[in-house]
């Protein structure tokens, strides 16, 4: 196997060199400390991915570019093959109706000496008037005329074989460069998708560097923001502390008392000291005992009254329970009266039908009477 020397491809190198130059300028931004802010920069992170899908774009675009001009080399490359093969096919077609129409075998002046033909020519002229020119078999000529066709029938052999195998050597050859080519091409696509494979990385490891950076300022950040809440909560504390022992919290009289002179009593300052004085207290407490003691006396009045008012609620209602036993004795007396009256009714009315009964068997008109009497009473 040969060694085949690739050709070099500088713009992929320049594009490398590119890049990490463009990497050891931001490495170098990034960790340096004096230009260097805390938090998240949003604009240039803005800036960087408009970047990228501008870039991304612009491969898409290149990548869309090369496919169309692929296609349309194939394309080209075919029509030219479908062209030249119709150009052959015309030229041999004219070349073969050229060869039937005018170049005849039959049409030669020898043809009766190349291909057997005795007598194709019937020649007019007499043989004492034709010239040496016109001699068509010399004397000799036709000797040897098997071992010459059969020896240019070996030539003619050997040069179909001769012609084949350099048909075969050139066409392994071609085959040989068709190889060399396509190796050159899966060796170009081999060093693509590596420099792919390296420029994935080098974005890869950028992404980690920018995502490590990140987290750093924002640990960094996170930390700052716990010592301030830790300062602020101290500074509350101490403050809240010293409200608490101050003179205002502790109720020290003496440092809120302001002398005014003249006799009068010490002015007090309500922003220092907002308590009272024990003869204040004193009173307060004695109102309130005072209170107290009202308070339970409208109490023990609210609770006479009460019980009165539940007294005479039970007076009203045994007097109520008296009245109602009487007026049911009452009706239960008349019930029974009026009793007895219905059953002396029952009783009279009772003899009276009897009695009817027997007059109306004796008296049939009676009997009448008494039916029609009945059926009114009805």
């Amino acid at each position: 196997m040969h060694k085949v020397d690739l050709p070099v491809d500088h713009s992929i190198e320049w594009a490398v060199e590119r890049r990490r130059s463009a990497e050891t300028a931001r490495r170098a931004r990034i960790f340096n400390t004096r230009l260097r802010v805390m938090g998240l920069d949003l604009d240039t992170l803005t800036q960087q991915v408009q970047e990228k899908s501008h870039q991304q774009n612009i491969e898409k675009q290149r990548d869309q570019t090369f496919e169309q001009l692929r296609k349309y080399q194939d394309e080209a490359l075919v029509q030219q093959d479908i062209d030249d093969k119709e150009k052959r096919g015309v030229l041999y077609d004219d070349l073969t109706r050229y060869w039937a129409t005018q170049q005849r075998l039959e049409d030669y002046r020898d043809a009766d000496l190349k291909c057997h033909l005795k007598g194709a020519f019937n020649i007019t002229i007499p043989e004492g008037e034709l010239g040496p020119a016109s001699m068509t078999i010399f004397q000799g000529e036709g000797t040897g005329e098997e071992q010459m066709r059969r020896e240019q029938m070996q030539k003619t052999e050997r040069d179909l074989r001769a012609q084949m195998v350099d048909n075969e050597r050139r066409h392994m050859g071609d085959k040989r460069r068709e190889m060399f080519v396509n190796r050159e091409l899966v060796h170009q696509d081999l060093k693509g998708v590596l420099q792919d494979e390296l420029e994935e990385d080098c974005r890869k490891a950028a992404r980690i560097a920018q995502d490590n950076y990140n987290r750093a300022l924002a640990a960094e950040q996170a930390e700052e923001l716990k010592q301030q809440h830790r300062r602020e909560e101290s500074e509350n504390l101490a403050e809240i502390w010293h409200t608490m022992t101050s003179d205002m919290m502790t109720e020290c009289a003496e440092a809120a008392q302001r002398e005014v002179g003249g006799g009068r009593p010490p002015q007090v300052l309500p922003d220092r000291w907002k308590g009272m004085s024990p003869e204040q207290l004193s009173t307060i407490q004695r109102e309130r005992e005072e209170q107290h003691y009202e308070r339970q006396k409208q109490r023990n009045a609210e609770r006479i009254q009460d019980l009165s008012w539940d007294l005479n609620l039970m007076k009203l209602s045994r007097e109520a329970e008296v009245e109602e036993r009487k007026s049911a004795e009452l009706r239960r007396a008349q019930r029974i009266q009026m009793d007895q009256c219905n059953m002396q009714l029952a009783r009279e009315q009772k003899a009276h039908r009897d009695y009817l009964n027997k007059k109306l068997n004796t008296n049939k008109p009676t009997r009448d009477y008494f039916n029609q009497f009945n059926t009114s009473s009805r």
